[in-house]
């Protein structure tokens, strides 16, 4: 069942399962979804009381997901249409050519194509073909640096996430969104490293912060720039 408290002038909604489990645990997904586990002889009220007393933590946790949230306004593909590469604005220039290609050229990003319909496929397989060198070429320190913790990720693989930067399967697999390519090399690299501190904690507890914090020191710095940047 889904229900909801008041907060202040913020509604929390939630959504309530009960099982055979002997205390409530309140989860905040990656998704910014509440979710309530509950025995099954617990009352609503019972429930939104302990929601109200996590209320603070809930909010924070679900500012915490806000910037793995890519919110890129949709693209037209014209010429003048500015678009992110690391971080930096280019002008798309589309010039009607017979040989299809993308190029960067001063403060343009050029792409070539037998007509103007073609611009978005051409680019977007440009970025992602830029995603997976440079991507790989982020990581590899960054993995290097993180075996001193007997860790290190089965593979880093890349897939579109319309709701998220990164994320890290059970068995060590990073997976990252092509759309960070966009970003600055910091801002890869913050994702990165979110991701490579989960194969040591699982969950956002103080534990992860701390080793986050002591991995890269002003991720604070580069997580506000992902939000600003591609919001």
């Amino acid at each position: 069942m889904t229900a909801a408290i008041q907060f202040g002038s913020r509604t929390i909604d939630f959504r309530l399962e009960y099982s055979d489990r002997k205390s409530l645990g309140i989860t905040v997904t990656p998704e910014m979804e509440v979710l309530v586990k509950a025995p099954t002889d617990t009352t609503i009220e019972k429930v939104k009381e302990k929601i109200r007393k996590k209320a603070t933590w809930i909010i924070k946790q679900q500012s915490f997901f806000l910037s793995f949230q890519p919110k890129t306004p949709k693209r037209k593909y014209i010429s003048g249409e500015t678009h992110l590469y690391l971080g930096r604005q280019y002008r798309l220039l589309i010039v009607i050519g017979k040989e299809e290609s993308v190029k960067l050229k001063g403060k343009f990003i050029e792409v070539t194509a037998h007509n103007k319909s073609r611009a978005k496929d051409l680019l977007d397989n440009w970025y992602l073909q830029h995603a997976r060198t440079k991507f790989h070429a982020i990581a590899a320190p960054l993995i290097d640096k993180f075996k001193k913790h007997k860790v290190e990720p089965s593979s880093i693989v890349l897939r579109d996430m319309p709701t998220r930067w990164g994320s890290c399967t059970p068995k060590g697999k990073i997976i990252l969104n092509p759309e960070l390519i966009k970003a600055p090399k910091g801002c890869i690299e913050y994702v990165i490293i979110h991701e490579l501190c989960h194969l040591i904690h699982h969950d956002h507890t103080q534990k992860f912060i701390d080793l986050q914090t002591k991995e890269m020191k002003d991720w604070e710095k580069w997580k506000m720039k992902l939000e600003k940047l591609l919001a």
